[in-house]
This record gives structure tokens, sequence and C-alpha cells, in this order.
């Protein structure tokens, strides 16, 4: 019996596996961390490692009208002035008399209850709302005087757009194209929370997508990119009903937007929240980038010669998000043979490890050899499959391997036992319903390409 994910400890629950299973730890953790920012261990990095492939498989390596670029962290101070950051991309943040910490204005609420529970006084006040700006600046150089001053990217947007010439000149593409990549942005978030939902520190995966400057156009290619994001979202193992398109309203879109929607996934934690943007970003950044650097970002029709400024359609979400999203939609509680066990039901395509083989006993070298000559013939092929790889687990008893494998989602759990040197066939388990079968030795590698 599987139980409902609707408690608000969910979250809590995830916490805690994923430091216990190596997903993922408090940044600098032994140095008493740093808020907002967080470090992958071995399963999480390759869980966040295989959502990042179905976006650049998806996205980008399957198309013939993208290409994909990695542009650098730092950028001038006068990209950002371009793009609008500089002056719009704040917060509103008001300071608590009582103790004296900055919140978002929008939390003052929250935060004054947290203080009436505590105390059980009312005499809370907040300082007048000033405007913080989330930016990460940093100055390179080897002296004061010629130092530059730069940001740490807050968005990987606009690393695309001051290379639109550069793409263009280089690959000579046709209208429309888009130029995709992955990477790590900044912001100094007043308020991160809610584990790898709000942090300093993250990674996001973008495609920018071209369009001749024309209503129907637009409309076309936006309706298009909102359709294929959402369902490239759905792919990853979440349930449609716990995902939704939502229209920003006139006064919610950015400055830059002539359209924009999120796909929000529905949290146990707090409800609906952004998973992913698909905005109609006009000729914004191009237009202004083209004004604050003086260089000539416009596009020639090749078929017609004439000189215009493409309009963009982006794409935009969260790897960390995802990440955090897809743990939650897997994170199970069932009861199996009598007992309560918490699995990761993982498409079998995200998960960090395909398979883990064992010997049934560890104190039997025969069994151990055996197991062993398995595992090496399907790590060698496992080097063939885009994601996942193939674990040894000889650790306690064969119950505990199985909970310790069903609990980072291993889809399948292969045992060497006695009967496999007498006939050359091993025990492969599923992780989801627990049901174990025989399978041949030479047929396993085909069987498990297949299921996974």
């Amino acid at each position: 019996m599987t139980h409902q994910k609707t408690h608000e400890d969910t979250l809590s629950k995830i916490v805690s596996l994923c430091k216990r299973r190596g997903f993922v730890f408090q940044g600098s953790e032994i140095y008493g961390g740093l808020a907002g920012v967080y470090d992958y261990g071995p399963l999480g990095v390759e869980l966040r490692h295989n959502i990042k492939e179905y976006f650049w498989k998806s996205f980008i390596a399957d198309r013939d009208d993208v290409y994909g670029m990695s542009a650098a962290i730092l950028m001038p101070a006068r990209v950002w002035e371009a793009s609008g950051h500089t002056e719009l991309f704040t917060d509103p943040v008001v300071e608590c008399e009582i103790c004296h910490e900055k919140i978002r204005e929008d939390q003052s609420d929250e935060h004054a209850f947290k203080h009436k529970s505590e105390s059980g006084s009312a005499g809370y006040k907040f300082t007048k709302a000033k405007k913080f700006n989330l930016l990460v600046g940093a100055r390179l150089g080897s002296s004061e005087k010629t130092a530059t001053d730069v940001y740490l990217r807050g968005e990987i947007t606009q690393g695309v757009h001051v290379n639109f010439k550069n793409i263009v000149d280089s690959m000579h593409p046709k209208l429309p194209f888009g130029i995709g990549q992955i990477g790590k942005a900044f912001r100094n978030e007043i308020a991160p929370r809610e584990f790898l939902f709000r942090q300093r520190e993250f990674e996001q995966m973008e495609l920018q997508y071209y369009v001749f400057p024309e209503k129907k156009e637009g409309e076309k290619w936006f309706e298009y990119w909102k359709n294929f994001s959402f369902e490239w979202y759905t792919a990853l193992g979440i349930k449609k009903e716990n995902l939704r398109l939502r229209e920003h309203a006139k006064d919610e879109r950015a400055h830059y937007a002539k359209n924009a929607w999120d796909i929000e996934y529905n949290t146990p934690f707090a409800g609906w929240k952004e998973a992913f943007g698909i905005h109609h970003r006009g000729d914004w950044d191009l237009q202004r980038h083209g004004e604050y650097s003086g260089a000539d970002l416009v596009y020639t029709d090749s078929e017609t010669g004439n000189k215009i400024t493409p309009w963009d359609i982006e794409c935009s979400g969260g790897v960390d998000r995802a990440v955090l999203f897809v743990l939650l939609e897997a994170y199970t509680e069932d009861t199996l043979g009598g007992e309560t066990r918490v699995f990761l039901k993982l498409k079998p395509e995200l998960a960090p490890i395909r398979a883990a083989v064992f010997p049934l006993l560890r104190n039997k070298p025969e069994l151990v050899a055996k197991a062993r000559e398995v595992y090496t013939m399907l790590k060698k092929e496992s080097a063939n499959w885009r994601t996942g790889g193939v674990m040894w687990d000889d650790n306690g008893n064969i119950g505990k391997r199985y909970r310790r494998q069903d609990e980072i989602g291993t889809p399948h759990c292969i045992t060497i036992d006695f009967e496999t040197l007498e006939n050359d066939s091993v025990t492969v388990r599923d992780r989801d319903t627990g049901k174990q079968g025989r399978v041949k030795i030479s047929e396993l590698t085909k069987i498990l390409k297949n299921i996974c």
C-alpha cells in the first residue's frame, strides 16, 4: 500500500534522505555552512547530471535549429546595466527592530508571527522598505586603480545575447534558430529557503530562440515552446496533476516580457511553485546590448537582405529545482512484506544507479568472484548507457541492501547466489514491486537495456 504524500514534513524527510544517502549536503558544513549554498554528493551529482543530459538532448542535441554554448560566469558591470538588472533586479527589504534581521518585505507577516509565537509579544516593528540589489559583485585586477567592476552573473540568459553576433558570424544560422546553455548563476537572496528551491548559487538550463519580429511568428513559437517545455517537464516522471501552466498577470511580468507563463509544481510544503518559465522577451535584450556596447546586433536575412532585430522566446528552468521536484515526486512510503519502507520511484533514465550487483553472502569467495564477474561485465556495458551506472553492494544482509538501494532509487538489484554457480542465472528484483525473477547472465545486458 502506497501512502499519499500530503504531509508537511515531506521536505524535511527529503533533506534527511539527501544527506544520509549522499545526494546533497549543506555547503561548507564543517565550517558552519553557508545559507542558500549546497554541495552535491556522489548520487546527487549523478541525478543532476542526468536531468541536464535530458535537457541538452531534448532542447539542443536532437535539433537542427539550436546551437549549444557555455558563457563565462564573470561579466562586466556594463552588461547588467544594459539588461536592466542593476536598476531593476531588486527586492524590497525591511529590518526587524527586535532582532535586527533583514528580511524581504513580503515575509514580514511571517516573521512577526514567529516573534509572537516565541514571546507572546505583539510589539514588533519594521523599518521602512529599501531596495536591495541581488547581484553578487566582485573586482578583477591586480591593483585597486585598474581593477574592473564585474558581477557573477545573476542569470545565464545574458551570456547568450552578448554572443549573438559571434554565433551568427561563425555558424550562419537561418531564422528561426536557438542558442541553449546550462550553467551556474548567483543571487544574493535575502532569505534563501526551502532547501534547493531558493539558493544563492544555483544552476540554470535555458534556450533563447530567435524568431522573425512579427506578431504571428512570435505567437506561434511561443505556443510551441510552451507546450514543448510542459511535455519535457512531465517526462521527468512528474504526474500531470502535479503540474500546471500559469500565465503571468500584466503587472507581474518582468520588464522585458511581452508574454510570460510558468510551469508550476504543487509542492507539499508551499503549494504551487515555479519550476520553469517561458517568456516572450521581444527584442529587449539585443536592442539594449547593441545600444550599450555599440556593437551591431542585427540579423541580415539571407533571402531578402533585410536587417532586423529578432524577437526572443525564452525557455528557462532551474536544474536544482528540477532535482528537488523530481525527489519530491519520487519519494514514496509503502508497505512491502509486512514492513514499512521508503523508496525513490525515479524514472530509470534519471536514477543515479541503474542496477546494483550483490553476492548473496560476502564470506563465500566463489559467490563474490562470480558477482565481481557480473559486476565488471555490466560496468563495462554501462559506458554505452547515456545515464546511470552500476553499483557493487555487499554491505549487510540482503534485506538491508534491498532497502538501501530502494532508498536511493535503484530500479533493479541483481543477486548472485548458489544457483548462479550451477546454471549461470541470477535473481533480478524490481524496485517498485519487490518482485523477483531469474535471468540468464547472457541475457542480463539486453534485459537491463530494455527495462532501464
